[in-house]
């Protein structure tokens, strides 16, 4: 039992935060400080203000000249796609600017929103492009969901297992070897590498910061409740087939000076795009497509870390300067302690009480940033920036600042149809 589990306050810790942005050293992620009191993550920033991206964009044109397949009849690069996120982007800039036959792959991950399949939908008829979805067990879905839930506090495990595995199993059967995402979350966010390092995807990557550790194999080998034909579909190539294609993974961030507002605006203008409010952030355009991945993921976060998505949404715009940091910890005051939305969907999906989730939930509460006082009285041991340097914001005072910011939304993650994951869905007209 944990000091923090007993009642008893854990050894006093402070982590340093940022003079310019919200991060602080405790990012799951990890990150430093300058002498200026800078951390990496703004520091490798400024590279987007001083770097020559038509030289950039020149590299990037040579690097994929050699995977063009001059008949025509196959494809050139394998592209990654959600019915959210950058997606509509990075197929611009293959198909239309690289001018790449590209074969888009996604992974189904049963918690779709209306609004996702729409988008999905959408971006495979604009873009004119072919597109496999890999639909795994749900029985065995739920199953790895139960097991990563208890034993990491985490229900996303299978998905970003699936988006990030089920792009390279694609491009060892069909022998596609490049295959292109969009910008790496550890440059983006805490400056784990520099753009002129041309960090391309790799399976260590993969295995220590998206899945927590463990790949699907691990999971056999520690938990007695899942088995080889549950696993096997989240298994990665090994490293005879990867050369036996010569598979790469790069990032479009390294080359295109990245900003997701700005690409986001050009799609909902340029290709009809669909953005929606959500509750626990000011974004109206990242993760349109998933009921959990700003509701109850996010909420897991929070409960883990001590910090939730509209953190990094807030320090993003701190760095593009659309925002200040007296604004930011104002907005982050404001959205991290919101309500989480639908969770009753994901435990009716998964077979299980709102009670039972919540204790489970409590188990994986960071003991850095939580003190129980009794079985059902946690409270916060170490503020966020947020609630230790701002006031609780007046209503008009946030309403001010997303005029500001001016995200838009056009469309209810919803739509018309009931709340309710869409399992598999083709797309709907508007």
């Amino acid at each position: 039992m944990t000091a923090a589990s007993r009642g008893a306050p854990a050894h006093q810790y402070e982590p340093l935060a940022c003079k310019s942005c919200l991060y602080t050293t405790d990012h799951p992620l990890g990150l430093v400080l300058d002498a200026d009191g800078l951390c990496s993550g703004c520091r490798i920033h400024e590279e987007k203000d001083r770097l020559d991206w038509d030289a950039r964009w020149k590299r990037l044109e040579a690097l994929v000249s050699p995977y063009r397949v001059a008949s025509g009849k196959t494809y050139d690069c394998i592209v990654p796609v959600t019915g959210g996120n950058d997606s509509y982007y990075i197929v611009h800039l293959v198909k239309e600017r690289l001018g790449l036959n590209p074969l888009l792959v996604t992974y189904n991950k049963y918690f779709n929103t209306p609004l996702g399949i729409r988008n999905l939908a959408n971006l495979r008829i604009r873009f004119n492009c072919d597109i496999l979805t890999q639909n795994v067990n749900p029985v065995s879905v739920r199953k790895i969901t139960r097991t990563t839930l208890r034993e990491f506090g985490s229900i996303y495990w299978p998905c970003l297992a699936g988006q990030t595995v089920f792009p390279v199993q694609t491009a060892v059967r069909y022998r596609i070897p490049l295959i292109i995402w969009g910008a790496h979350q550890g440059l983006e966010q805490v400056g784990m590498f520099s753009h002129e390092h041309e960090v391309e995807m790799t399976r260590r990557y993969r295995k220590d910061h998206d899945l927590m550790g463990y790949e699907a194999d691990d999971l056999l080998s520690i938990f007695d409740t899942l088995s080889e034909d549950d696993i096997w579909q989240y298994r990665y190539p090994d490293d005879a087939s990867l050369h036996g294609v010569g598979v790469r993974g790069i990032y479009l961030g390294n080359y295109v000076r990245w900003d997701p507002k700005a690409q986001h605006e050009a799609m909902v203008a340029r290709h009809d795009y669909q953005g929606a409010r959500f509750e626990r952030t000011f974004d109206t355009y990242d993760h349109v497509d998933c009921f959990n991945f700003m509701g109850l993921h996010d909420h897991i976060k929070w409960l883990k870390h001590g910090y939730s998505k509209v953190t990094d949404h807030a320090c993003r715009e701190i760095r593009h300067r659309r925002l200040t940091r007296q604004h930011a910890l104002a907005m982050v005051k404001h959205y991290e302690g919101q309500p989480v939305p639908d969770t009753d969907l994901f435990c009716e999906w998964l077979g299980m009480q709102a009670e039972g989730l919540a204790q489970v939930l409590d188990a994986h509460r960071g003991s850095r940033v939580w003190r129980r006082l009794d079985d059902r009285t946690w409270v916060r041991q170490r503020e966020a920036a947020s609630n230790a340097e701002c006031s609780e914001p007046a209503p008009a005072a946030i309403a001010g600042i997303e005029r500001e910011l001016r995200f838009e939304a056009t469309h209810s993650r919803y739509q018309e149809q009931a709340r309710r994951y869409i399992v598999i869905g083709k797309g709907f007209p508007d």
